[in-house]
């Protein structure tokens, strides 16, 4: 991931998490919108595929990210970004209705955020 050497290392692992946050969504609910007739083990092995290259930008986004971040400052923004991911993905690509519960789970996730981040 040499493209991002020059950015802050909390941005390169912001980006990282992002892309790989895509990817799992892809992975572990894109098959319900375009294998939902294919039987389970073709979504699983299609999910695996895609979920391999989640793992390309996980695991350097966790390495980058560590010299910086604690391990458990790097789970909640893992958390955040799943989050800010998902929501649009279920909306937009799996049409699936807005839902407050959204908003009070994001809510949720910045009370995370303060506290894991507070003494940072």
């Amino acid at each position: 991931m040499t493209i991002f050497t020059n950015l802050p290392i909390s941005l390169q692992t912001i980006l990282l998490l992002l892309a790989s946050n895509v990817f799992m969504t892809f992975a572990w609910y894109g098959h319900l919108r375009n294998m939902a007739t294919a039987p389970w083990y073709a979504a699983a092995l299609v999910s695996w595929g895609i979920a391999s290259m989640e793992y390309m930008f996980q695991v350097p986004a966790n390495r980058i990210g560590h010299t910086q971040f604690s391990v458990g400052q790097l789970k909640i923004m893992q958390e955040v970004i799943t989050l800010s991911v998902f929501v649009p993905f279920a909306i937009f690509y799996l049409k699936e209705p807005f839902k407050l519960d959204y908003l009070w789970a994001a809510l949720c996730m910045v009370g995370a955020v303060y506290f894991i981040f507070r003494n940072a």
